[in-house]
């Protein structure tokens, strides 16, 4: 299964440009742990993980 991805930015006054053109990428069968944000510490999602 291949998935395409376009990257682009937008300035403040919601003009776009395309820093990569479309291209078809290929997803990762499994993630590697380092890719993944740290679980947040504040409060509120301390207490929803418990």
């Amino acid at each position: 299964m291949t998935m395409t991805i376009k990257v682009y930015e937008v300035d403040r006054y919601g003009g776009t440009r395309v820093v990569r053109p479309e291209a078809e990428v290929v997803p990762l069968k499994t993630v590697d742990q380092s890719y993944a944000y740290p679980a947040c510490k504040c409060d509120q999602c301390k207490k929803d993980r418990t």
